[in-house]
């Protein structure tokens, strides 16, 4: 499975950015798909995750009411809606996948997720 990030950019605090995953070689069935991000000099973290049998999600508390992770089944993407971003979600972001189980539980646990795609940079200007 290859996976492409794309959507990053530079957007002002308040503002909003759709990031988008599409796999090639794979499809999304029974995966678990997260989304992870890493700001200069940090760790990389967990941001959202999706489970694609039940279609549960679970997110970081820090943008939990403020990001959305969705699929489109048809076009094999899932997404990351950010919403009344703020300066400290600039970071590269990630998507991930995990093939062998969908469970979004520990999605904070980096090893799981076999496959990675480039990131897309996201910058939020106060």
């Amino acid at each position: 499975v290859q996976l492409q990030a794309s959507g990053g950019g530079l957007v002002q605090a308040g503002g909003s950015l759709r990031l988008s995953c599409a796999a090639s070689g794979g499809t999304f069935s029974n995966y678990a798909i997260s989304w992870f991000r890493q700001a200069p000099g940090k760790e990389r973290e967990a941001v959202s995750c999706l489970n694609s049998r039940d279609g549960s999600t679970n997110y970081e508390d820090s943008v939990t009411g403020r990001f959305t992770i969705s699929r489109d089944n048809t076009k094999n993407l899932v997404y990351l809606q950010m919403n009344d971003l703020k300066v400290e979600d600039t970071a590269v972001y990630f998507c991930a996948v995990d093939p062998i189980s969908p469970w979004c539980g520990n999605f904070y646990y980096l090893p799981r997720f076999n496959y990675w795609g480039q990131g897309t940079l996201v910058t939020v200007s106060s």
